[in-house]
């Protein structure tokens, strides 16, 4: 990335940051929304496991992940395609991925201020009580989960040039980022096969493993980093080849 580039990128964040603030209320209300999932797996699963400390680690280390992962390019992107100001877009001097990223860098800064209070509040109320070493090994997991998921669903979210339902496709992916990424169930606790399927698949390394690491579940990540950064490789590849495709087809029925 060039130093222009970065600079766009700075700017971009700085005036989305900006103008995101003005929807603060609503910014507040799509925080509380995604604080539903894990605080609800951290009931459920505290119910059945009662006395797990690593239980309430990870899910409330889970909710912060959730908070500085999530992506909104269905709305974002989506609906750009849909109201035709795409097409401003595509003829702007600076790639279209860039504004997109801003405003999902200023979006995900909103989450975690004001879903800050609420990781504190949860955290302090079950004993939560993590290590510095642990959160160290955690962040490049964090970085390359939430670079997963922007990808992944920025890809899902090109699928509105082809068709109205690109909020459903999204939604599935979430759905199985939910049932698949360790909110319905925490990895570590389902049988061996499906254990061994949940790691190798993507969703798990967009939400439940950075969240492992920073509970202390596991002591030598690399291969989960490595499993994170070929699945981001394979994405960022599958989300070129879909995006060409998707300005072919746009440019040629819908600009």
């Amino acid at each position: 990335m060039t130093a222009h580039t970065l600079r766009l990128l700075r700017a971009g964040i700085w005036r989305s940051s900006v103008e995101w603030w003005s929807y603060r209320s609503f910014v507040i209300t799509l925080v509380a929304g995604q604080t539903v999932t894990p605080l609800l797996g951290l009931f459920v699963w505290s119910s059945a496991v009662p006395g797990s400390s690593g239980i309430t680690t990870y899910y409330v280390v889970l909710l912060a992940v959730q908070l500085v992962t999530v992506s909104f390019e269905h709305h974002t992107l989506a609906n750009a395609i849909y109201g035709g100001e795409f097409a401003a877009e595509l003829v702007k001097p600076r790639p279209v991925v860039l504004d997109l990223l801003a405003t999902n860098l200023a979006l995900r800064f909103w989450h975690l201020l004001f879903g800050l209070p609420v990781i504190v509040i949860v955290g302090v109320l079950a004993g939560v009580s993590l290590r510095a070493r642990d959160l160290l090994l955690a962040l490049p997991a964090v970085v390359l989960a939430a670079a997963l998921r922007f990808v992944f669903t920025y890809t899902l979210a090109l699928s509105a040039v082809w068709m109205q339902r690109a909020h459903g496709a999204v939604g599935v992916g979430e759905t199985l980022i939910f049932l698949l990424g360790g909110t319905a169930a925490p990895l570590t606790y389902l049988v061996g096969p499906l254990r061994e399927i949940g790691a190798i698949l993507p969703f798990w390394s967009m939400l439940g493993a950075p969240a492992e690491v920073a509970a202390g579940n596991i002591r030598e990540p690399l291969q989960i980093y490595a499993t994170q950064a070929g699945w981001l490789v394979t994405f960022i590849v599958i989300a070129v080849i879909v995006w060409r495709r998707a300005v072919r087809r746009f440019t040629a029925f819908g600009g």
